[in-house]
């Protein structure tokens, strides 16, 4: 098995396992990493979390992949490709999570440029999206300085409450 899905200039993109439960819970417990989710995940989600990683890969080969920094070994955050639906509409989106310690130093840019270009080369799609929610301000930055442009929203039910989402779309 290939040790890692993606490399970028600082970052090595590789799977997460049931191993990397610390790293994961750092960033999902986090307050102030989940503001724009609204909640922080108890153990439970955080193994539920893994679990569905681990079979996106499987099915897809896609998922959110832990992000290692190259010099240092220590994981950053998590960014994903990921296969979606929307109001009917397939798409695959890119996101990305960030350690608070690790937010602001350009790691989501670098790894969501490097999934954007895997889905480009690899993947042949026309466009990737990122779903994102309107008060998270950093999120947005990082899908404008690809190039995506807000292209609609719409309201996605989560743990039972409506959430708008922003949908940002970049054309390959």
């Amino acid at each position: 098995m290939k040790k890692y899905f993606l490399e970028t200039e600082r970052l090595y993109l590789r799977k997460m396992t049931k191993d990397d439960y610390a790293d994961v819970a750092e960033m999902l417990q986090d307050e102030k990493v989940m503001y724009a989710w609204e909640y922080t995940f108890e153990k439970k989600d955080i193994d539920e979390w893994i679990n569905k990683n681990i079979q996106r890969y499987a099915q897809y080969n896609m998922g959110y992949f832990l992000l290692e920094d190259k010099s240092t070994g220590n994981i950053v955050g998590q960014a994903a490709i990921t296969p979606d639906t929307i109001n009917g509409e397939s798409h695959l989106e890119i996101g990305y999570i960030l350690k608070y310690k690790f937010q602001g130093m350009g790691y989501a840019t670098e790894a969501a440029k490097g999934l954007v270009e895997y889905a480009s080369k690899y993947l042949g799609v026309s466009h990737v999206i990122f779903e994102i929610r309107p008060e998270n301000v950093a999120s947005i930055k990082v899908a404008e300085r690809l190039g995506a442009k807000q292209n609609g929203s719409f309201v996605k039910s989560v743990r039972g409450k409506n959430m708008e989402h922003f949908i940002y779309t970049l054309v390959l």
